[in-house]
Formats: structure tokens, C-alpha cells, sequence
């Protein structure tokens, strides 16, 4: 009891001056990040830029060349509720969904009980869909068994990479959705993408990364501060354009 209250109000996640790269190549520098419990973070880069690294190094899924990483207050090398972290990562739904394995037992392999299943399945509104096969199921339900997959460990901070990638555009309406529930109900969420304008909509903090970080600042001040050119450059017109036919 006297660990939980020693560490309660510490960030739940505490980055600092991480660096990191693969062989000769530089992907992160003397990154400070801090995850604040009830934050909704989109976390933003161009392709390349070390964002799902930075997840990673997160997990424990990779180690830091540099620097210091604390999970709910403690060193990771120290840190054992793995339980307390979701994570849906790149393509998951491309990995799962070539194997007849129906909703429920994609649910139950991370699940603290069946209970948890079923709540998790409700969360989601895909409690009806039990038993069906997942590579049956469209891309947006597919994301959503996901996301009840993470839930069922009964997480306190959600970590998804590139969640709406292969979304139709309703789809991806009903998943933003979906996350910002999860977040009014206590959740904390860190949010890869690379939908610029959708995640300046939704989330209430945005770090941009490009090997170093290069802001951590309100949406507002995202917009106001110019972020687009500074992370994307010529690629800006791109994006802007992109969204402005969407």
C-alpha cells in the first residue's frame, strides 16, 4: 500500500534524454517526455521520425542508447504491472485477423479474467459479435476488438500506433469516438498518427518528434505555432491538401 501511495503522483510515464538508433543511424536524441495520468496525447512525425520507436522504448520492447525511462514512478528495469499499459500496435488487425480465432478468444489473451471479456467486448460495442470469426468482421470492428483486447488487461494508459490506417473515413469518425469515451472515463491515451488535422481535433495534448522533440503543446498552440512546417516542411501543401478533399 505504502508503494502505491509513494508513487501516485508521478507521471505515468517519464522519458528522459532518451536517444536511440539502429546500427550507425540516429532515430531519437535527447528526448524529455512526460505522460501526465488523464492526458489524451497524439503523439506527431513525419515518416521515420522515431514515433513507433518512442513506443517501444515505452514497452521495454526496446532498450535506450541513452538515457532514463520511469513507468507510473518507477524505473522501468523495476516496473511489473505490465497489465497497467494497452497497446495496439501497427497493422494489428492485418497480424490477427489471417487466423480462424473468433472475437472472444482475440479478447481473452490478455484478459485478468472473463469477466473482464465480456466488460471489455461491452466497452466497445462488440459484445454481440463474440463469436464470430475476426477475419469476418470489416476493418472499424476489426480496430475495435483490438482496442477490447488491450481493455480486458484493465490498463490505466493506452498506447496505439497508426490505429486508422486501412479505416474508412465513417469507420475512423466511429473510432475517434470511441477513444474519447475511453478517455472521459479516466483512461490515458497516447496517440500515434499521421491523420494531422483529425488528431489537432481530438486529443488534448500534441508532441511532435523528428528525431528530437520538436514541441509538446495544446492543439491550439500546435496550429497557432506553425508545427505543420516545422515538422513536414514542403510536405506541408501535401497534408493540408489531403485533408482539404477529404
Amino acid at each position: 500500500m505504502h508503494n502505491e501511495l509513494e508513487h501516485k503522483d508521478h507521471p505515468l510515464v517519464c522519458l528522459h534524454e532518451i536517444s536511440f538508433g539502429y546500427g550507425e543511424q540516429a532515430v531519437l536524441e535527447d528526448i524529455d517526455l512526460h505522460v501526465e495520468k488523464g492526458e489524451y496525447l497524439g503523439l506527431l512525425g513525419p515518416n521515420g521520425s522515431g514515433k513507433s520507436t518512442l513506443l517501444k522504448i515505452i514497452l521495454g520492447l526496446l532498450t535506450p542508447e541513452k538515457g532514463k525511462v520511469e513507468l507510473f514512478g518507477k524505473p522501468i528495469n523495476k516496473f511489473s504491472n505490465w497489465h497497467k499499459i494497452g497497446y495496439i500496435p501497427q497493422k494489428a488487425t492485418q497480424i490477427e485477423s489471417r487466423f480462424p480465432i473468433t472475437v472472444k478468444e482475440v479478447v481473452s489473451i490478455n484478459a485478468r479474467s472473463q469477466t473482464k471479456v465480456a466488460e471489455a467486448l461491452e466497452k466497445v460495442d462488440m459484445l454481440s459479435f463474440s463469436n464470430n470469426l475476426v477475419h469476418e468482421l470489416s476493418g472499424g470492428q476489426q480496430q475495435r476488438v483490438f482496442i477490447a483486447k488491450a481493455l480486458a488487461g484493465d490498463p490505466q494508459l493506452l498506447l496505439l500506433d497508426e490505429p486508422t490506417v486501412g479505416i474508412d473515413t465513417n469507420s475512423q469518425k466511429d473510432f475517434y469516438s470511441l477513444l474519447d469515451t475511453l478517455h472521459k472515463s479516466g483512461l490515458t491515451i497516447v496517440l500515434v498518427s499521421h491523420d494531422t488535422e483529425d488528431i489537432v481535433r481530438e486529443v488534448n495534448r500534441i508532441v511532435c518528434v523528428n528525431k528530437r522533440l520538436v514541441c509538446h503543446v495544446t492543439p491550439k498552440e500546435f496550429v497557432a505555432g506553425n508545427y505543420y512546417d516545422k515538422l513536414y516542411g514542403e510536405d506541408r501543401k501535401t497534408i493540408i491538401h489531403r485533408h482539404s478533399h477529404a
